[in-house]
């Protein structure tokens, strides 16, 4: 198993379950490894991992000092959730939906079709509880989570042929990790779950039909609009995808209060900075795809949101009725997904419509 060969490179790790490594000490400073799922290099994700452990380490003048890894270079990618749990690393850059077969539950951390932007999903975790559920729910795999890195609103994917109907997506080999992955699966489609660098590869192989990554600035990175001609919108899966920052609980308790209050702002800090790059490079990067001309952008048609939409709810819902806890983030999410809505509509969407009326 891959879990038994991740383990076993770390040697006496996995030889006592209460036995977890200390952090490095040098020169008065602690030195912690980050793992993450990113390609090296990558902006937006990887660099914004850097750019965190920069930031702390600068923040706490240089006592706690992060290494960061790029996927595979220290454990294989969508094990990093397993390497800090288990002590290997000390923390994890990624996405919780990678995770789910932990707890499908991780999914209300990361991306729900139809759920909440990425300034919902800050408020409902910073001021609607949903902090302390997902506390909770990472703490029995040994991790403290905290939101650091946004990628705001995603596009619906690449296609190598237009889609019209339900029927586009029956047989269609379809990469997308998550709920909305479940939901296409419904409609027919063959899903899988890639780490970002391997999918442009194999659009171009033609081993999958159709994928997503992201939004214009990161697809266009890897080379998705070199793959294939169709770039289809919105990105009903998450529309407002959170990354997490995960911490190994012991590691976490062993800092002081003052400590953890600046990792705390320092993700917080992350999340507002990198959402703001994403934003403006996805605006740029949309203009270039555009003055390029190669790449057919289109909308998903209304019926085809609907039934998305319906689909959707059967799956979030089936997400959240597995444990108690898993019951209880599931009814908190929606409460404040119901209040939330009511506001953003009043205030962000009104005001949206109205610019547009210029």
């Amino acid at each position: 198993m891959r879990r038994r060969e991740l383990l076993a490179g770390a040697g006496a790790i996995a030889a006592s379950a209460s036995f977890f490594p200390t952090p490095a000490l040098a020169q008065g400073s602690r030195q912690l490894k980050m793992v993450t799922d990113w390609p090296e290099g990558l902006p937006g994700l990887q660099m914004s991992a850097v750019r965190l452990a920069q930031t702390i380490g600068m923040a706490s003048g240089g006592r706690i000092d992060i290494e960061v890894f790029s996927a595979g270079a220290l454990v294989r990618p969508f094990e990093t959730f397993d390497a800090v749990g288990a002590g290997v690393a000390d923390m994890y850059h990624s996405y919780d939906g990678y995770f789910e077969k932990k707890s499908p539950a991780l999914n209300f951390y990361s991306g729900v079709p139809f759920g909440f932007t990425a300034d919902e999903l800050f408020a409902w975790i910073h001021y609607g509880g949903g902090q302390e559920l997902w506390d909770a729910l990472s703490g029995q795999f040994n991790i403290k989570p905290l939101l650091a890195c946004s990628t705001g609103a995603q596009m619906g994917g690449w296609f190598n042929k237009e889609i019209s109907s339900l029927d586009g997506f029956q047989g269609l080999r379809y990469r997308m990790p998550g709920l909305g992955g479940e939901v296409l699966r419904r409609f027919g489609a063959i899903v899988v779950t890639l780490p970002g660098g391997e999918i442009a590869p194999s659009l171009k192989s033609g081993a999958i039909d159709a994928g997503e990554w992201n939004g214009p600035w990161l697809d266009m990175v890897l080379g998705l609009h070199k793959a294939v001609g169709y770039y289809y919108y919105p990105g009903f899966h998450e529309p407002g995808t959170g990354l997490v920052l995960g911490i190994n609980r012991r590691v976490w308790e062993s800092f002081d209060e003052g400590d953890q209050r600046l990792i705390e702002a320092a993700a917080a800090g992350e999340y507002a900075r990198s959402l703001a790059e994403f934003n403006a490079n996805n605006a740029l990067w949309l203009r270039r795809l555009r003055a390029e001309g190669a790449v057919t952008i289109l909308e998903f048609d209304s019926s085809l949101l609907r039934a998305f939409f319906n689909i959707s709810q059967e799956v979030v819902a089936e997400a959240g009725a597995g444990d108690e806890l898993s019951r209880k983030i599931y009814e908190s999410y929606q409460q404040f997904r119901e209040s939330i809505m009511d506001w953003s509509d009043v205030a962000e969407r009104a005001f949206l419509n109205s610019r547009r009326l210029a």
